[in-house]
């Protein structure tokens, strides 16, 4: 009897072990975005942002673009944007490289010379969008992300982070009541631990004036796919100090979430 009920034992311990095997762990997505840096790789993104006051919607943004990839990051980008029934200073479309956007559309296509199609900006980043507060192309602050989060269910990490700390990521400093504004994420990842979506939101009360809020939504795809970006032929494009005073041409480029935290 008691051979018996060892061989129970010893038949029950083995059946629990096969069925409940160990839990892999998440494979860490800042390894995984590393893994990408490739020169003449990249990847797509979709993305749709809402803003909205007072329960109104303010601006609400749609926007399509490829991003290649070097050694050590994004190199260049093609960004188009969407802002239907909105005079926007928001480019319909820039490409950014070489440490300069060259920019087409809109206000940005107004009097210029004949035979000029894009006017150059001088830009520092490339960014990830111009609506995207979280740069998820910068390793650090994937990091800071995916160490914010409170819980990570169904390949998607929750949580949330302020401005400061995420300024702090950037590399920089922010103060007063903006830097206090707490921004909520949801970062999903496939099982390669590459991202497929980001989803963030926050929100500031003026008291009085009201509540504003904005929602950014952006799919990435087609990770380690070839992507080639090049800056208009010369003869297309000029450069913003040399159009005319009088021009209705921006001075300047709105600056996009992620140029903000640059400076």
């Amino acid at each position: 009897m008691k051979r018996i009920l060892a061989g129970l034992a010893l038949t029950t311990a083995a059946a629990l072990a096969i069925g409940a095997p160990a839990q892999a762990a998440p494979v860490d997505p800042v390894k995984a975005l590393k893994k990408q840096f490739v020169s003449g790789h990249g990847v797509r993104i979709s993305e749709t942002s809402r803003t909205v006051a007072d329960g109104k919607t303010l601006a609400s943004f749609k926007t399509t673009g490829r991003f290649a990839f070097g050694k050590s990051g994004v190199v260049a980008s093609d960004i188009r944007n969407s802002l239907p029934g909105t005079k926007s200073l928001t480019p319909p479309r820039s490409i950014t490289i070489g440490g300069h956007s060259y920019v087409q559309g809109g206000a940005f296509s107004e009097d210029l010379p004949e035979g000029k199609k894009w006017v150059r900006y001088e830009s520092p980043t490339t960014g990830s969008s111009f609506n995207q507060v979280i740069d998820v192309f910068e390793p650090k602050v994937l990091k800071a992300v995916i160490s914010k989060a409170k819980s990570f269910k169904g390949g998607t990490y929750k949580g949330s982070l302020t401005y400061n700390e995420l300024a702090k990521a950037y590399g920089t400093k922010l103060g007063g009541k903006f830097g206090k504004i707490k921004i909520d994420y949801a970062l999903s990842v496939n099982s390669k631990g590459l991202i497929r979506e980001l989803k963030t939101t926050w929100a500031l009360d003026f008291g009085m004036l009201g509540k504003t809020s904005s929602t950014t939504e952006t799919h990435y795809t087609g990770w380690g796919s070839t992507v080639t970006i090049k800056a208009p032929a010369k003869s297309q494009w000029i450069d913003v100090s040399d159009l005319d005073e009088d021009s209705g041409v921006p001075e300047k480029l709105s600056e996009s979430s992620i140029d903000s935290f640059a400076k």
